[in-house]
Formats: C-alpha cells, structure tokens, sequence
C-alpha cells in the first residue's frame, strides 16, 4: 500500500482551506478515476482484446488508433455524468454541450502521445477545468478562467500531477487499490539547469532564433552562454512536462516554416494551457515566446501556439533570443565587448 494522503483527501483539505467547490473535486475525481481505469488497460494492451470501437477522424485529419478512441469513450462516458456545462476534447472537432445549468467546463486531450503506443513509450492524459459554459469560453483571459488542471502520466507508475490555483502535486497511483496517493510537497521546478528539449531533426525549419539559441546551447562552455549543456528528446509531451518539474530546464515546440506549423502545432487549450498552470504553479514559466500564455484568448476550439516552457530564467532566456535581445549579443560579439565601439 502507497503511503501518503490520498487525492480525494487532499481535495478535501484544499477545499477548506483554498476553497476548492465540491463539484471542482468531484470532477477531478471522475477524471483521476477514469484515468486508472485507462492506465490499466494500457498496461494490459496487447494481451486483452480492446473493446471494439468505431473508427473516428481526428481534427486534424488523422485517424484514431483504437486506444485513442477506447480514452475518448471512457472520458466522455464518465463525465457525462457530472455536473458540466461542455467537454471540449482534442479528439472531437466540436464542443460538447451538457448541463446548462452547470457553469464549469472540462478540457481534455484524453491520450496525448498516441504515437508512441507502438514503441511502449509514455503516454498521458491532459486536462483543465475551466469556470465557464459553452456559450462564453471563447475571447476570455484563460488564465481567469482556469479552476484547476493536471495531466495523468502513464509511464513505469501511473502518475497524476495536479494543481487547483495553490502550487502543483504529484500524485502515484496504487494499483492494488486504484487510489492515487500525494508524493512529497508542492512540486518546484528547479532553476539553473542546463538541459533543454527540442526535435532538432526540424532545425532547418526555425527562425533564426531559435537555431542562434539552440547553436549556442550546443557551443557549451565554449559558447556564448558558457556553459555544457545536455539535450532530452522523448517525444512525449507528458513525459517532458514531468521532467522539467522534477529536473528543470526547457521545452521548446516552436512553430517553423513548415505548411501549418507557422503557429505552432500544440493546441492551446488541450495541452499548452493546462501545462502552462501546472509550471506557473510550481514556479516555472510558460510562453509561446512572445506571450504569456496565461493571458492568451482563445479564438478558436483548436487554436495551435509554439510553446516554451520550464524554469522561469531558461524560458527567459529563449524570449530574449526571439525578441533579440541576446541574439545580439552572442551572433555579434565584436560590438558587445570592445569599449573603442561603446560610450
């Protein structure tokens, strides 16, 4: 048996404490529930027939694996049941409308990182609750609206990561009881690391930005920014979130001049948002380079945006390549250092 304080406890005492509404727990329940129902599905893949499940396309065009569309029912199935006004999901091209009378929202990626089924690599679950109905998510500050967001991470242990607006949780799910129990205290995401994430197989594709940071990353100790640095790439938006909050650094998904990757490929309110909170929450910063995230609008259900995001003095870092503050600084350093070209 896991030890520590069990989740639906810890809401508990938030609810006291931080003013948590019992529905807000109650649906954050449903999902951490239907998320250890699907975790031991997906341990169990490729020995147990899945449940037959009708082929369904993507927004994006993609067809579903059939794991993709199992997480979709469960969820959907398992939040019919309670007490929201819509579910907005990556899966579905639109919005879908519940209680009326409700005035909290749920958005969810059900199974981010679908590719990586195949290759046994992690997977996840990502997920807002937002204070809003269907009639008025659209052109509102998100990070107003935001009640509590969190991803479950299907990896070696089931975990779930947590916050409701009062610092991020970890949480480990027991298989034996199906209950997810807190692990440590209020995750921080360290600062001063030297480790960044990136797909460099698309660098032709980046702004020169991005390419200048990336350069001088690789450069180390030799380079502009003086220091060695190490480079993480798992293709796993859950798994690359857990690791900047347990061992800092930065994430980049940029947007570059691929046909529709000019804005980024991740959409804002299915992944980049609620990984947004979680890493404000923690003490982390989150940006699509030029703004914050948390104060973006959304215009559209499946709006994409570039997304950066770690600890607060790397993300930092990126945001001042990209608006060419350092850009200047590093690609030229003739007229940064030699006093005869200063006052």
């Amino acid at each position: 048996m896991t030890s520590g304080i069990r989740l639906e406890h810890q809401l508990a005492a938030w609810a006291q404490r931080d003013g948590v509404h019992e529905d807000l727990a109650s649906i954050i329940l449903v999902i951490a529930s239907t998320g250890a129902k699907l975790a031991k599905m997906i341990s169990r893949q490729g020995r147990d027939e899945l449940p037959e499940a009708i082929s369904i396309t993507k927004p994006d065009g993609e067809l579903q694996k059939p794991l993709e569309t199992l997480s979709q029912t469960l969820f959907e199935e398992a939040l019919r049941k309670m007490p929201i006004s819509f579910l907005a999901s990556e899966k579905t091209t639109e919005l879908l409308e519940m209680d009326s009378a409700a005035d909290l929202g749920v958005s969810i990626d059900p199974l981010d990182g679908s590719s990586n089924i195949d290759t046994n690599t992690s997977i996840g679950t990502i997920f807002s609750v937002l204070s809003a109905t269907a009639g008025n998510l659209f052109d509102k500050n998100l990070g107003g609206i935001l009640q509590a967001s969190g991803f479950l991470f299907y990896g070696p242990q089931a975990r779930l990561v947590l916050t409701c607006g009062a610092g991020s949780f970890s949480f480990v799910l027991d298989p034996e009881d199906e209950k997810f129990y807190q692990v440590g205290n209020a995750l921080i995401v360290p600062t001063g690391q030297r480790e960044f994430a990136i797909n460099t197989s698309n660098y032709r594709f980046w702004d020169d930005s991005v390419r200048h940071f990336i350069d001088d990353c690789v450069a180390g100790e030799d380079g502009p920014l003086g220091e060695d640095f190490n480079m993480r790439w798992n293709a796993s938006l859950v798994a690359e979130a857990y690791r900047i909050l347990v061992r800092g650094g930065v994430f980049l998904y940029p947007g570059d001049s691929r046909p529709n990757y000019g804005s980024g490929r991740l959409r804002l309110l299915y992944e980049a948002l609620p990984l947004a909170f979680i890493i404000e929450q923690a003490g982390g910063m989150a940006s699509d380079g030029v703004e914050r995230l948390l104060d973006m609008k959304l215009a559209s259900l499946h709006k994409r945006v570039p997304l950066i995001f770690g600890s607060e003095d790397r993300v930092q870092e990126v945001i001042d390549y990209i608006s060419g503050d350092a850009v200047e600084s590093t690609r030229f350093p003739l007229f940064e250092n030699r006093s005869l070209l200063r006052n």
